[in-house]
């Protein structure tokens, strides 16, 4: 029996079943007791509890999907991130996964696979257009209900699309079969990456083939790269020709030639359903040797002006190509190769020393004389026994002691968690769980031991309960279960506390979130985004989530924007007042504060504009003032990127003196001293402007 199983998490959750393990958690049915209902608990694995970039991951997959709502993808009702353990709560889905339903079909009916396919795409389309790309889409990650709708899960990878993109060495491995080839090769990713994986699922499920496959990742990496697909319909003749040009098109290498967007190919599915005999007019070049164009559907009336161009497109290509010798090409692959090697080498090895960094050699103990009890308390090298019956029952000899060990104690060294085969002195290898209920903590753990099994106490809060006495088992009482199996005792240590619903804080500023949370009785804790969007000091996000039901006092863990991501940066050109000669003190001010990067003393003669840049969010005005009188406004918005500029007119303070040569000692662009005093012009040039937009 694994750890989890029978718990109760946080008093609300109670675990039945492991239903699948991922690469970095575990996935239990669970039933949530307050708002009764089945949800499934995804819980992170312990060796990744002090790992943060699994954390990191973990938590992604939250926010990514508590982002979203859309009925064909999963959807997460809570999310807890404490020290010993992080879980998220979602929806509960009994179905099967894609790829177990392409194995048991083989093939899909065309019509099937248009279904299904429109279905993800929508899915896809909604959590793109909230800047969110899955990055890992493949069968695996699709879970189809009975009644044919299908939800997308597993967003551990996911990414905002305004983020630093991740390269094949966190996530390929596993994946490679359906990653785009700018995953493959460690470039950047966004959206087209997802549609590029949705074709790959397309194609398998037409053929019932995967277009590359190979013995070894390396090697479907590279084909990923290089290779180009068998036609579906070579495969499968019965394939539509215009679903093969929509899957083909879904599936280019470059980006550039795939479809742009969830939305481009749910419009090119939707005219196939409609008429299934259409036909799509791509062009695009394709890899293979020797080199080809994959032409227009042909037409009644060719244009013959068109031929002539796909020829010289293809002249220009095939010319092009002969500017590289032939070595060129081969250190090229040879280097990419390499480097793809190094990458799935070094996850490979990441992933096993995540799995042996806590393995070392040991010396087996010796487990024989002890109960399987006793064993299993002092089992400091975290050894998985599995316990066999004795042929025959010695009455001399203590129910459930342990008779025989393989390997022997002392024969040789093995790693922490090794396997160790017990046989215990026992009638039967099974045993029934004893009734508890009632009994003080003492009690309970003796009669648990004398049925060789292991007493395991969980603190629970119960107003029914007497305290510091048990109130239920599990399994429960009489339930038949391997002896030396752990049997959790659910212990009461005080009454329940009260309820309360968590309030919507999102989308509130700090304060508000902070006075909305003290009014429910909660306490607030709130980490800052700089990668958030949204303006300073915004809340983007919280957990527990709105209408979660916690305790009263709980701390609730709340995300606030730091207003960082929301910068923006907008450069003006500052023109300088005509026919004045003499330098003038500039000052420059945003929102009243003066800004010393740009004030100083310049002669107009010599420059004739400045150039600034003024970064931030929101809406600033900034004022430039010229020998203490405005002279521009500028109110700026951060937001568009834009600016409009208001014109004061500038009155000389000092006599200008028309030169038709700038002095030789003169460098214009360090102006710092006031020119000699001259006689005063008898008109002055006072430019006024009108608003200017940029």
């Amino acid at each position: 029996m694994d750890k989890y199983s029978g718990k109760k998490l946080d008093g609300r959750y109670e675990i039945h079943e492991l239903i699948g393990v991922g690469g970095m958690a575990y996935v239990y049915r669970c039933t949530d007791t307050i708002d009764d209902r089945e949800v499934a608990v995804k819980i992170l694995k312990d060796e990744f509890l002090n790992n943060d970039e699994f954390i990191r991951r973990f938590k992604n997959e939250s926010k990514a999907i508590a982002m979203l709502s859309h009925p064909n993808i999963v959807k997460v009702y809570d999310v807890s991130f404490g020290d010993m353990i992080q879980y998220i709560v979602m929806e509960y889905i009994d179905g099967i996964t894609l790829k177990e339903y392409i194995g048991q079909q083989g093939v899909l009916d065309w019509r099937e696979a248009l279904h299904l396919t429109t279905q993800i795409l929508k899915a896809l389309n909604h959590a793109h257009n909230k800047g969110v790309v899955h990055r890992d889409i493949k069968p695996h990650n699709i879970m189809l209900l009975q009644d044919g709708t299908i939800k997308v899960t597993d967003f551990g990878i996911a990414r905002l699309t305004d983020k630093q993109t991740k390269t094949m060495t966190e996530q390929a491995i596993g994946s490679v079969h359906y990653i785009a080839p700018e995953q493959a090769r460690g470039s950047k990713t966004d959206g087209k990456s997802d549609i590029y994986s949705v074709g790959v699922m397309l194609y398998e499920m037409l053929t019932g083939k995967l277009p590359f496959d190979a013995d070894s990742a390396v090697s479907v990496a590279l084909m990923q790269l290089q290779s180009t697909p068998v036609m579906p319909r070579e495969i499968n003749p019965g394939i539509p020709v215009g679903l093969e040009q929509i899957t083909m098109h879904a599936m280019q290498k470059n980006p550039a030639q795939r479809y742009q967007n969830a939305l481009d190919m749910l419009g090119d599915l939707e005219r196939f359903r409609l008429n299934p005999n259409v036909r799509f007019d791509y062009k695009y070049f394709v890899d293979s040797e020797p080199t080809k164009y994959v032409k227009k559907a042909p037409k009644k009336d060719p244009d013959p002006y068109e031929e002539a161009d796909d020829v010289e497109d293809e002249a220009e290509e095939i010319e092009g190509k002969k500017e590289h010798k032939n070595s060129y090409y081969v250190i090229k692959t040879v280097v990419i190769t390499a480097l793809i090697i190094l990458i799935i080498t070094l996850s490979a090895a990441l992933i096993r020393g995540f799995a042996s960094s806590q393995s070392t050699d040991v010396e087996i103990d010796n487990y024989v004389g002890m109960t399987i009890v006793e064993a299993n308390e002092n089992n400091p090298n975290n050894f998985k026994f599995e316990i066999k019956s004795s042929p025959k029952f010695d009455s001399s000899k203590k129910q459930g002691e342990i008779v025989k060990q393989e390997p022997k104690a002392g024969s040789k060294l093995v790693k922490t968690g090794a396997k160790i085969e017990l046989t215990v002195n026992s009638k039967d290898v099974e045993t029934s769980v004893p009734f508890c209920k009632n009994l003080s903590r003492k009690e309970a753990s003796q009669v648990i031991r004398e049925k060789s099994l292991t007493p395991k106490f969980i603190n629970v809060y119960d107003s029914l309960g007497a305290t510091d006495a048990v109130v239920d088992t599990f399994p429960p009482a009489g339930v038949k279960t391997t002896v030396g199996s752990t049997v959790y005792a659910y212990i009461v240590r005080g009454t329940k506390k009260k309820k309360v619903v968590v309030p919507t804080v999102t989308d509130m500023s700090l304060y508000s979130a902070q006075e909305a949370l003290s009014n429910k009785g909660l306490e607030c804790k709130y980490t800052y985004d700089d990668e958030s969007h949204e303006a300073e000091g915004t809340v983007i996000g919280q957990s527990p989530l709105q209408f979660s039901k916690v305790d009263k006092g709980t701390v609730i863990n709340i995300t606030v924007s730091s207003g960082k991501g929301s910068q923006s940066t907008v450069n003006i050109t500052l023109d300088m007042p005509k026919n004045v000669d003499y330098p003038v003190d500039m000052t420059v001010s945003i929102d009243g504060v003066i800004d010393s990067k740009y004030t100083k003393k310049l002669n107009p003669k010599y420059n004739t504009s400045y150039a600034m840049s003024f970064t931030g969010s929101g809406n600033s005005t900034v004022l430039v003032m010229l020998d203490g009188q405005n002279y521009r406004k500028y109110n700026i918005d951060y937001n568009n990127v834009r600016y409009t500029t208001e014109s004061y007119g500038f009155v000389p303070t000092e006599p200008t003196t028309k030169a038709t040569q700038p002095p030789a000692t003169t460098t214009p662009s360090s102006e710092t001293e006031d020119t000699q005093d001259t006689e005063p012009e008898s008109e002055t040039d006072n430019p006024a402007e009108g608003d200017n937009n940029e």
